[in-house]
């Protein structure tokens, strides 16, 4: 049952010219149409949202724009994808990228807070946040600010057995260092882990 078909997907793009091309993906031939129409609007609205992110109130001094998306996990009927935004202004020191995701668990057919993927009332965000603590120290990170604990909402993305927290640039460390990601095995977690769930079906082992 879980070793269903991946989901079909087609790549579009917004465009005005040389400057602006960012790329989205879009799910085809789901049996729920209206399901299928509620996940496409959703990536629709993410893809929005990260270029109204980079161009503000300055649309004029934009000098390239590039956006692309990445599929993390198309299987046991969990859809996790990432969407990424890179954009240049006219003089500035560098340019600035955000990424973005969205997790869809198409069995239930609904879209996934990473609160979802958790028994209710577990200590997610503490167990998550002790093991970011322990991997800031055995990768050496550097931090701009201390870090304490995750947001209850916060970014997140799911590739095989794996959850992956991230957080933006400048969030917890500098610019050079990138996005900082922290993948998370699901065997780690496994006595929180909603088994219904996403990650429940990603970590069973048939």
């Amino acid at each position: 049952m879980f070793h269903m078909v991946p989901v079909s997907i087609s790549t579009f793009y917004v465009s005005n010219g040389a400057k602006q091309i960012v790329l989205y993906p879009q799910v085809e031939h789901l049996h729920q149409p209206q399901w299928q129409m509620k996940v496409n609007h959703a990536i629709v609205e993410q893809t929005k949202k990260l270029m109204n992110e980079q161009i503000g109130n300055m649309p004029s001094t934009v000098e390239e724009m590039l956006g692309f998306y990445e599929i993390k996990n198309n299987q046991r009927q969990v859809l996790s994808l990432t969407q990424t935004n890179y954009t240049y202004h006219n003089r500035a020191a560098h340019g600035m990228t955000y990424i973005k995701s969205l997790t869809f668990d198409m069995l239930k057919q609904k879209i996934c807070t990473l609160e979802d993927l958790f028994k209710p009332n577990s200590n997610y965000i503490e167990r998550i946040s002790a093991l970011i603590h322990q991997q800031i120290k055995q990768r050496n990170i550097e931090l701009i600010s201390p870090f304490t604990v995750i947001k209850p909402d916060q970014d997140f993305y799911v590739a095989d057995k794996t959850l992956v927290i991230y957080f933006q640039l400048y969030d917890i460390t500098p610019y050079v260092f990138g996005f900082p990601m922290f993948p998370i095995s699901l065997y780690d977690l496994q006595d929180i882990i909603d088994e219904e769930g996403p990650l429940g079906r990603l970590s069973e082992n048939n």
